[in-house]
């Protein structure tokens, strides 16, 4: 299956979210941003129909902040579809919820650090980090 990055018609999509970013979603892109932990990030980058917040291609690695709209029956329900995804085709995601950013930053660093130095689990879904 050939999957398609950064779809054309998502353009506008992906500049309105970078343009609308949350606080903790700023705090942790400045975090990422020029390899400062080693790896090379992206922001709001899409994959097949889907965009995430921060990708690291090299290590196949999705970071996703969950806000309040995240609590809903439907919207678990949904992530819990793109994950098992994006799971399948060899991509791990792992999920913080805003208040771990507010409340301490530097562990979730820490935690995306180790998600970056373990080997990938093909098939396995990846639980919240919270």
């Amino acid at each position: 299956m050939k999957l398609t990055h950064n779809i054309f018609e998502l353009g506008d999509r992906r500049r309105e979210l970078r343009k609308k970013a949350t606080l903790q979603e700023k705090l942790l892109w400045e975090k990422l941003r020029n390899r400062k932990i080693g790896f090379k990030f992206k922001r709001q980058y899409s994959i097949g129909g889907y965009i995430l917040d921060f990708y690291c291609a090299e290590k196949r690695l999705i970071v996703e902040l969950d806000g309040e709209v995240h609590n809903t029956k439907e919207a678990v329900e949904y992530d819990e579809v793109r994950d098992r995804y994006f799971s399948e085709l060899g991509y791990k995601t792992v999920r913080f919820l805003n208040k771990e950013i507010d409340d301490d930053i530097e562990k979730v660093i820490s935690m995306i650090k180790n998600h970056l130095l373990t080997p990938l689990s093909f098939g396995k879904s990846n639980p919240k980090c919270s």
